[in-house]
């Protein structure tokens, strides 16, 4: 992983990110995936799915196709300052790249089989997402998609050029869907403990940027997914805006909670900063800090 070291002056980008979990027989499992190598945003590394807001997610006559109204989604999603279609627009962008990335159907698990069905054909046809959707005359459910949390990217952005402002989501995966890689943005798929994907990245078996690493080490605090999903309804998404700076000629990001940091309440469990060594982020007491 290479550093970034120019200040980026761009506003950030709307954004959705789905952690999917489901229960296997050790415990609680993330699904992530490896960006291809080639992508100019992360290539090789180990990501949730995600992408940015699409205007199509947010157009009025597909809102209406959802379960919920876009007032409802604006106060689930907590920030009452941005426009409602926005809001439900990125719930709709989180489904949509679960299924663009990973083959993953969100949202019609309370659908019966045979029209499930009439959407995966319609979507093999060529149908995009959207078109498939509208096509079949399909609602999409968006009550089991959880808010969890909210990343904006700093203008001193460390291991990419761009800005985003992420909403990540999280979700149990229907047992009837089988994730699958598209060959094109991502090369692989993984189920996997959050624990050991950190032992992994800590072993350099795989690659994980600063919010993938920092969401494992807060999920691996759960033991299954109805625990995760039973903290997401308790509280409001926090807000991670990372704080970077070079001491020693080493880049340091800081998250809420640090000395260092402007906010005092930390956003999550976990070491409170990482630091850019050996190509990598690493914390200051190494891994038993990412697993204690």
């Amino acid at each position: 992983m290479e550093l970034n070291t120019e200040i980026l002056t761009t506003p950030p980008l709307d954004a959705a990110t789905v952690v999917m979990l489901r229960d296997g027989p050790g415990g609680l499992q993330v699904l992530l995936m490896r960006r291809h190598q080639a992508s100019n945003v992360l290539g090789g590394v180990y990501v949730f799915p995600g992408g940015k807001l699409d205007p199509q997610d947010q157009h009025p006559a597909w809102l209406q196709s959802l379960s919920q109204n876009s007032a409802t989604l604006q106060e689930r999603l907590g920030e009452p300052d941005i426009p409602a279609a926005r809001a439900s627009g990125l719930f709709v962008a989180a489904m949509r790249e679960a299924y663009e990335e990973c083959r993953v159907l969100l949202g019609c698990a309370q659908h019966a089989e045979p029209v499930a069905q009439s959407l995966v054909q319609a979507l093999l046809s060529g149908q995009n997402w959207h078109e498939a959707f509208q096509s079949q005359a399909l609602t999409l459910h968006t009550e089991p998609l959880l808010p969890w949390c909210r990343w904006i990217t700093p203008r001193q952005a460390s291991v990419t050029n761009k800005r985003f402002d992420t909403r990540f989501f999280v979700t149990q995966v229907p047992d009837n869907q089988l994730a699958e890689h598209d060959n094109f943005e991502a090369t692989e798929v993984l189920w996997i403990q959050p624990r050991l994907a950190l032992q992994r990245y800590w072993d350099r078996e795989i690659e994980l940027a600063p919010p993938q690493i920092m969401s494992l080490v807060h999920l691996s605090r759960h033991s299954n997914a109805q625990s995760v999903l039973a903290e997401a309804q308790s509280r409001r998404p926090p807000v991670v805006e990372p704080e970077p700076f070079d001491q020693d000629g080493i880049r340091t990001i800081c998250y809420p909670g640090d000395p260092r940091h402007s906010v005092r309440q930390a956003a999550f469990p976990g070491p409170s900063r990482l630091m850019f060594k050996n190509k990598r982020f690493e914390p200051e007491l190494g891994l038993a800090a990412l697993l204690d």
